[in-house]
């Protein structure tokens, strides 16, 4: 009897004794486990790895049936399988199953497949069954890994909506693609035609083909978007790529995906969209600041009219511009630029009635933009009427935009666009038209304020200038006034010269600083106070201290004031000279250099410091020249540099120029202003003792 069981071993027949100790020992001790049943489905022999598989010793088993040793899961499969191989079946498989289990070896970490045979005597018939056990445990955690790597590559797939599809190695559907035809709603027949291609848009098939064809010819990556008609019927967006499975030289197929791109493609086109807006906003709010610059410098309503037609050309690409202004009280609207709408039949007339139906009139009486996009719009808006029937057969315009000029919520005029071609005004450039509108509006109602205060200033200036020089023997005098030409301001230089009750003559040249009306006024209070006291007390010193006087009584603390006064007697040529904070006089001698009368530092007006004069002479054929500050300094000239540079210029004038006090002035401006920009008057007066006397 065997040490391992209870009945003896079985026999192998036609087997020398060496042969079957051989297969005894295989039995035994083989890796692979080996189980022998008898016809009652009782185990009969069972080698040492099959019964470690049970968890058990091989004695253990020896006589009883699966279901007295095995769970019953494991026993239902060993009955079933031994009642299918006893009643002939030639074998069965269960290599799915998981068997037993040790301590060192967990039922999850063991597989085991399992084969089952019909044992046949010598006569054929069943005397029994067998099983074969072999661990698959290593290629059970491949198929396990393998599988879920797949179940991971197909959620990942559905998770980014795609669909994976193959194509045989010239490009034909040779399989089935079940996740696309649900999408597309085509049959297997439909699809194993043309495959993919057969629900592309029309539009999109001949550049995707050709592309596919191209990169099956050249074996190279298949990359393209098109639109695919889905089962709905509507098109979206669908990405494709492909590339071909090689093995060496010969490529095995096609494999590729398609996934739906609809969703990113619309984000992207509102992306792009929004990113256009911002762009077109940025660069309104550009252009819009741009204009907002060049009418701050509009100063009269002219500039203001040639600044909008500029912009109306580079920053909103008009054809024509035209600006009117409504006369309130008659309430008429009057064409600035006439040119800004063309002298055509049916044109309205440069001045018109608001009762006259224009685009202008329209945006005046209702207070909005009236906008045209075409000549058909034009004329429904203008009701049919004859004139404008008129004026859409002979005009070369094709779009109009009439905006109101509103001021402190009142219509001040109204601003004209026209377009050589017809155009769609979207509603952002209606905002911009409407923002222009509002700054043209602003800075003709600025302008109009200027030219009045500078036509008041102006009138009041040029009634404060004295209308002539006096004639005195023995002396000429010149005077030369050149008002900035960039800001056109009255500013509060002035002049002034005067016989005195003596004989002698006094002259003067001031500064008032400031422009506009009060600088004006300013200047008229000082000229008025220093006649008055030039009369009673002529000296410098004493006219200097009673304007300190009447400074500190009647005007502000910022208003500053210089000045710089005279007194001469013409026999002589001899007199006193007096400086309140301002630029020294020049003497120009035809045989001598240049010099500036320099004197003890001063003060301007209403400046507590005491008053001085110092002897002046003009010899004869010398001019004195008094000046203001205009003449040597700018925006790029110091004060400093300029007297220098006038002194120079003085020394370079030819003899007849220095003959002749008014052609010195003129000589000396020209010369000084030259090469920079004026941005303030300039006020000269000169005094003259002729080298040959009367």
């Amino acid at each position: 009897m065997s040490t391992e069981t209870s009945v003896p071993p079985p026999r192998f027949s036609q087997l020398n004794p060496v042969d079957a100790a051989l297969l005894e020992t295989l039995l035994k001790e083989a890796p692979i486990g080996f189980a022998f049943f008898t016809p009652d489905s009782r185990f009969q022999r069972v080698n040492r790895t099959l019964a470690a598989i049970y968890g058990l010793a091989s004695e253990d088993c020896h006589g009883c049936t699966p279901t007295e040793i095995l769970g019953s899961s494991d026993a239902a499969a060993h009955e079933s399988a031994l009642a299918a191989v006893l009643a002939g079946e030639a074998v069965v498989t269960s290599d799915h199953h998981l068997i037993g289990g040790t301590p060192n070896q967990p039922d999850d970490d063991r597989h085991w497949a399992m084969s089952w045979f019909p044992a046949y005597g010598i006569e054929g018939e069943i005397t029994g069954a067998a099983l074969i056990a072999v661990d698959i445990s290593e290629r059970h955690k491949a198929e396990v890994t393998l599988r879920r790597s797949e179940e991971r590559y197909r959620a990942l797939l559905q998770a980014g909506n795609q669909i994976v599809w193959a194509a045989a190695p010239d490009g034909r559907a040779h399989e089935d693609c079940p996740e696309w035809r649900a999408v597309t709603g085509q049959s297997e027949e439909e699809y194993l035609s043309r495959g993919w291609l057969s629900a592309l848009h029309p539009d999109d098939l001949e550049r995707a083909e050709l592309a596919w064809g191209d990169a099956i010819e050249d074996r190279t990556i298949y990359d393209a978007t098109f639109r695919v008609r889905v089962r709905s019927g509507e098109y979206r967006h669908y990405h494709s790529r492909a590339v071909p499975l090689v093995r060496g030289e010969q490529i095995l197929e096609w494999v590729g995906t398609h996934a739906d791109v609809t969703t990113q493609r619309d984000a992207e086109e509102v992306r792009q969209r929004l990113t256009q807006q911002l762009e077109k906003a940025a660069m309104r709010t550009v252009r819009l600041q741009k204009a907002t610059s060049d009418l701050a410098e509009a100063l009269t309503v002219d500039q203001v009219v040639r600044v909008m037609t500029e912009i109306g050309d580079t920053a909103v690409g008009v054809f024509r511009t035209a600006v009117a202004m409504l006369d309130r009280e008659r309430l008429r609207l009057q064409l600035l630029n006439p040119d800004g709408i063309p002298d055509v039949p049916g044109a309205p007339p440069s001045e018109v009635g608001l009762e006259f139906l224009s685009t202008m009139t329209l945006a005046v009486r209702e207070g909005r933009p009236i906008i045209a996009e075409s000549p058909e719009a034009f004329l429904e808006l203008m009701e049919e009427h004859e004139n404008a029937s008129a004026y859409i057969a002979h005009t070369d315009e094709r779009a109009w935009v009439a905006l109101p000029l509103m001021s402190a919520g009142r219509p001040l005029g109204a601003l004209r666009f026209a377009f050589r071609e017809e155009r769609e005004i979207s509603d952002e450039e209606k905002v911009f038209l409407e923002a222009l509108a509002g700054q043209c509006a602003l800075a003709l109602e600025r302008a109009t304020l200027y030219e009045r205060e500078h036509s008041t200033a102006e009138a009041l200036q040029n009634s404060l200038l004295p209308e002539a020089l006096p004639d005195v023997r023995g002396i000429k005098f010149a005077q030369l006034y050149n008002p900035g030409t960039k800001y056109v301001q009255v500013g509060g230089d002035w002049y002034d010269a005067f016989r005195l009750a003596d004989g002698r003559v006094a002259g003067v040249l001031g500064d008032v600083m400031g422009k506009g009306i009060k600088a004006a006024t300013g200047m008229s209070r000082v000229r008025n106070a220093l006649r008055a006291l030039a009369f009673s007390m002529p000296e410098p010193a004493d006219v200097l201290t009673g304007l300190d006087r009447m400074f500190d009584a009647t005007e502000s603390e910022d208003q500053i004031t210089t000045l710089i006064y005279f007194v001469l007697d013409p026999e002589t040529g001899r007199g006193h000279l007096g400086n309140a904070g301002h630029l020294p006089a020049l003497l120009i001698a035809p045989d001598a250099t240049p010099q500036l009368l320099e004197m003890d530092k001063s003060t301007p007006l209403g400046v507590p410091l005491p008053r001085e004069h110092h002897n002046f002479f003009v010899p004869p054929g010398n001019t004195a020249v008094l000046y203001s500050d205009g003449l040597v300094e700018n925006r790029k000239r110091s004060a400093g540099a300029g007297l220098d540079e006038l002194v120079t210029v003085a020394s370079q004038a030819p003899a007849e120029v220095v003959g002749d006090p008014q052609k010195i002035l003129k000589y000396l401006v020209e010369r000084m202003l030259t090469g920079y920009e004026q941005d303030d008057d300039v006020t000269l007066l000169a005094v003259h003792v002729p080298a040959e006397r009367d």
